[in-house]
């Protein structure tokens, strides 16, 4: 996606009403800082009341708790770039754009949306699992597991074996990367060309950057009944031969599981290179790398 700047300043029109209601076009709790967006003559604008977007704007959050926050754009739009062309997982289309106060702004497509302006029916794992704030409170998306997802892939996916492995890489990105935002409403369902499937990826960060987190988003973890190695049991993290368990929970061929954790035993030389060409700052970018590194470190112990 081409870079562009925004013609209008989204950090001076924080609280305004403008603002707040577009949040809430794009998120119905209104907490996500979200901003339903139209591409215009190659110029980037809110989408108007009644309006549908054909993308989505994500500037740095307002709140000032999170460690640095000004580099979260740059950090999603690498941690996307990464698994886009490092590990070939299809992703949301994406980008960088700039406010004309020069701060970063993660810009994503809309893949609900045909080029036609066709908006294709989607549910988030969430609403397919039956968790909502009304029966789980306000921490609903986080209350599960990742075995409950690939339960839903084989529910409603014809061609499940397919997108489970597609799920599986992503749950193992997700962890060796330390997205710890990769919750039930994370992942979804989308009808398109007559048949179900798993979305693009989207919402891909390296969380421990910005918040002490968790190796899992998700309370139950990969399974709540799966016996864990004695490096998870020792040390607290897994490791592969707990990434090998969840495979075959989730009936994936051990061939073609191995081959996707085989990918996940180094720290490839391109990963590498997207860091330091990334417009993280330089502390950030070494950070970045020692996270991920650890990770990988954890993952490879016998």
């Amino acid at each position: 996606m081409k870079s562009m700047t925004l013609s209008f300043n989204l950090d001076a029109r924080h609280h305004t009403d403008e603002m707040t209601q577009a949040m809430q076009r794009i998120s119905l709790s209104g907490v996500q800082e979200k901003f339903p967006a139209v591409v215009d003559g190659g110029k980037i604008r809110l989408a108007a009341d009644g309006e549908r977007s054909t993308h989505i704007l994500k500037p740095a959050p307002w709140d000032v708790s999170l460690s640095e926050r000004w580099h979260i754009p740059a950090n999603e739009y690498l941690t996307m770039q990464i698994a886009s062309q490092v590990y070939g997982i299809e992703v949301a289309d994406n980008g960088l754009c700039k406010t004309p106060n020069g701060h970063l702004v993660y810009i994503t497509s809309r893949f609900d949306i045909s080029p036609s302006g066709i908006k294709y029916p989607m549910e988030d794992m969430a609403t397919l699992i039956g968790k909502s704030e009304n029966y789980g409170g306000t921490t609903f998306k986080y209350k599960g597991s990742y075995l409950d997802i690939a339960k839903c892939i084989r529910r409603y996916i014809p061609a499940w074996m397919t997108e489970m492995e597609k799920f599986f890489e992503l749950v193992v990105f997700n962890y060796i990367y330390a997205n710890g935002d990769a919750h039930l409403k994370n992942f979804s369902v989308m009808l398109s060309d007559g048949d179900y499937h798993l979305t693009p990826a989207y919402d891909l960060l390296n969380t421990a950057l910005h918040v002490r987190d968790e190796d899992f988003a998700l309370d139950g973890g990969l399974s709540p009944d799966m016996p864990r190695s004695e490096n998870y049991i020792r040390t607290g993290h897994p490791c592969r031969q707990d990434f090998e368990w969840f495979a075959n929970e989730i009936y994936l061929v051990n061939s073609r599981s191995h081959k996707i954790l085989d990918k996940f035993m180094a720290v490839p030389d391109a990963t590498r290179q997207l860091i330091n060409d990334s417009q993280l700052s330089e502390k950030l970018k070494r950070n970045y790398l020692r996270i991920i590194t650890e990770r990988v470190s954890r993952f490879v112990r016998q």
